[in-house]
């Protein structure tokens, strides 16, 4: 693999929020989604993530930039063979074996004096890997499944929880980056983001919305249909109800997973008079304003 550095358009003294950031927007712009069956694109995109795998662990980029891993991870030869004879009596002049004994018991995986000298092998734990979900805000209130591609090309589907709010984070173990040796791979978060709602508005875990009435059904009250994140119910409109009173739907709110319960669904009514205005309503109110007249405004 190329320098990584490079493949994310970065300097070498680049903070790790400048890496997130690069690897943010180009895994946005090479995503397989958005160019379907163009294998160059998807071939960047994956060396695109095999970038940032080794440059957002600090660890794994220390090593990197010191030499004793290579663009793939691995560790370099030249290390590999210093860590198995750095130290050993003799090494670099006067000592009881040759340096071609040296070499010949490197390469059968011996150690000098006979010893057993197995390459070292790291175990490094795979980084992690964030990937950004966009979701309905019904999706969201009720939970969903959704198959995402994840940036070395592996495809998940993902259980969105019931009640996940926007901007948390869910975690998939083990579906991160490669591991080194015996370590356990990094983990996908997927951070989510919820798409607003044309009627709804989520507030913790209620949801308010507003709601019109006409105004035989404000002045006499009525039962009518209203709509929730969990779908239609009936409500009753109480007599002489204005605009602005709020009602309560009790448990038809988001589910919050910590207490174990929905949250409720505030209805703010909206009087709304006819349109286009009519004429036999116009005259009604006129004849009934001379003898009921009332304040809507305090003083």
């Amino acid at each position: 693999m190329s320098d990584p550095y490079a493949i994310l358009g970065v300097s070498k003294s680049a903070s790790q929020a400048d890496i997130k950031k690069a690897y943010r927007t180009l895994a946005k712009q090479l995503h397989p989604d958005l160019h379907p069956g163009d294998a160059n694109v998807e071939d960047r995109f994956k060396r695109v993530a095999a970038a940032n795998s080794l440059l957002s662990d600090p660890d794994t980029r220390a090593r990197y930039d010191r030499g004793e891993i290579d663009a793939a991870g691995q560790e370099q030869a030249a290390r590999r063979f210093y860590r198995a004879h750095a130290g050993q009596s003799g090494f670099g002049g006067g000592g009881a074996f040759e340096m071609g004994d040296i070499f010949a018991d490197f390469f059968r995986g011996r150690g000098p004096r006979g010893g057993d000298r197995r390459d070292p092998r790291v175990d490094m734990r795979g980084a992690d890997v964030s990937y950004i979900l966009q979701v309905d805000f019904l999706e969201a209130a009720r939970g969903a499944t959704k198959r995402i591609t994840l940036p070395d090309g592996r495809v998940l589907d993902v259980t969105v929880p019931e009640g996940v709010a926007d901007g948390q984070t869910i975690r998939l173990k083990g579906q991160g980056g490669p591991a080194m040796g015996d370590a356990r791979p990094g983990d996908t978060l997927i951070e989510i983001r919820v798409a607003p709602h044309a009627g709804f508005t989520r507030k913790g875990f209620d949801i308010l919305v507003d709601l019109p009435v006409s105004l035989p059904e404000a002045v006499q009250g009525a039962k009518i249909t209203v709509p929730t994140v969990h779908g239609a119910v009936t409500m009753t409109v109480p007599k002489g109800a204005n605009s602005g009173d709020t009602l309560r739907l009790k448990s038809k709110g988001v589910y919050d997973r910590k207490k174990r319960r929905h949250g409720d669904q505030y209805v703010t009514l909206k009087v709304m008079l006819p349109d286009p205005p009519d004429a036999e309503l116009k005259r009604f109110v006129e004849d009934w304003a001379k003898t009921h007249p009332y304040k809507a405004r305090p003083e």
